[in-house]
């Protein structure tokens, strides 16, 4: 796909990033941490971690399956061949911009009935998946569809996307300070078989 368009690209991909920087530190002074910081019980306090999220969302929630599963929770992403049923005293983490994707909301709602606990992160506390958690931390980035660009410059959620592995890295490191295991230890559980 050629274009017509004269630019530097070089200068252009600079000024990209350090837009989608910005714009991710504007939302890091946002975010109420508090809010955050309610999530660490729930995470300590579950039997077993289930993860879900769809899209480019999903992948972020992937990476901090990972990360908690070097930590020594037991994680599960949804979705995945190997993932077992969902029950109580489970916790299920749920990453929707918009809190309305169909298949997030089902597994919530499967979660809930099986008295699972449910947090959410999120860009709306007003959405079906909203109603079903226990936990919602908000964070006040673009959805989808926000095509106005007053929130951000980048395209179809993309900095929320990007929030989500952030702050879940950042909440990761917290968890990682609480539970005291050298690095050399969590080292040991990371994936041999690449």
């Amino acid at each position: 796909m050629s274009s017509t368009i004269n630019i530097d690209l070089a200068a252009d991909i600079q000024a990209n990033l350090t837009m989608i920087l910005e714009e991710n530190q504007k939302l890091a002074g946002q975010i109420d941490f508090d809010q955050v910081a309610e999530m660490v019980p729930f995470i300590q306090d579950a039997d077993r971690i289930f993860i879900v999220g769809a899209g480019r969302t999903g992948l972020a929630l992937k990476a901090a399956a990972m990360r908690l599963m070097h930590l020594g929770f037991t994680v599960f992403v949804v979705g995945e061949t190997t993932t077992p049923a969902i029950r109580k005293n489970d916790l299920l983490i749920a990453g929707s911009g918009s809190g309305t994707t169909s298949s997030i909301v089902k597994a919530a709602e499967k979660a809930v009935s099986v008295n699972a606990k449910v947090v959410t992160i999120s860009t709306t506390l007003d959405s079906p998946l909203a109603k079903l958690s226990s936990h919602i931390t908000i964070l006040p980035a673009a959805q989808k569809q926000d095509h106005g660009g007053s929130i951000s410059k980048q395209y179809a959620g993309s900095l929320f996307e990007q929030s989500v592995l952030l702050l879940t890295d950042a909440l990761i490191q917290t968890l990682w300070k609480l539970d005291g295991t050298p690095a050399e230890e969590l080292w040991k559980r990371h994936a041999n078989l690449e």
